[in-house]
């Protein structure tokens, strides 16, 4: 991304990072859920939110669909503005994870170079875990809960990810999940366990 803005500069804030995560009593983190619609993000993701919550830990859900409501209703689905989607994201759970929150993004986020870029743009080496939400596209089709697989299969959606556009699956993720084959509570404490083994929480 080219810099338009000029003269402008960073202002540190009078309260730090590990006095937020201090209070917060864990550490703050992007936790990247990604994989091909109808894998169980939003629904994983906000699962883990509310087990987070129960444990009275700060978290957050952004989510796909809720972000192209507002700060990214001016987006559409071509690979330009796929990237531009993922890297407002990515500044946004930047942000949530320097106030001490889990910011959990629930996003396909098809291409490996734009969470790349995220994972190396992090404040920290660690503020960033992909979580690869794994199930075959035939049982994302089979659950269809929005019924997009069946429009782009009618050609009624180009570029949709899985079918008519790529999805580049993570290299080396944090975390491999399969929702086809574990049930959500299983999910929700693998991701857990994860953040335990860790570190980001006792």
């Amino acid at each position: 991304m080219k810099q338009k803005s000029t003269n402008v500069h960073w202002h540190e804030g009078r309260v730090s990072r590990d006095e937020r995560e201090g209070r917060a009593g864990h550490r703050g983190a992007i936790l990247w859920f990604t994989g091909l619609s109808g894998s169980g993000k939003s629904t994983l993701a906000n699962a883990v939110d509310h087990r987070l919550h129960e444990l009275g830990l700060s978290s957050y859900v952004l989510d796909g669909d809720n972000v192209r409501h507002g700060l990214n209703g001016d987006l559409g689905f071509s690979p330009e503005d796929r990237n531009e989607n993922i890297r407002r994201i990515g500044e946004v759970a930047k942000l949530f994870a320097d106030a001490g929150t889990f910011a959990l993004t629930a996003f396909i986020s098809p291409y490996r170079e734009d969470r790349d870029r995220i994972r190396t743009t992090a404040a920290r080496p660690d503020d960033f875990v992909e979580i690869f939400v794994y199930c075959p596209l035939d049982v994302c089709e089979e659950r269809d809960p929005k019924g997009l697989y069946k429009k782009a299969r009618a050609g009624e959606i180009p570029e949709f990810t899985g079918i008519s556009a790529p999805y580049e699956e993570p290299d080396t993720p944090e975390l491999v999940v399969d929702t086809a084959e574990n049930s959500l509570d299983e999910c929700v404490d693998m991701v857990l366990k994860h953040l335990v083994k860790r570190g980001y929480i006792e």
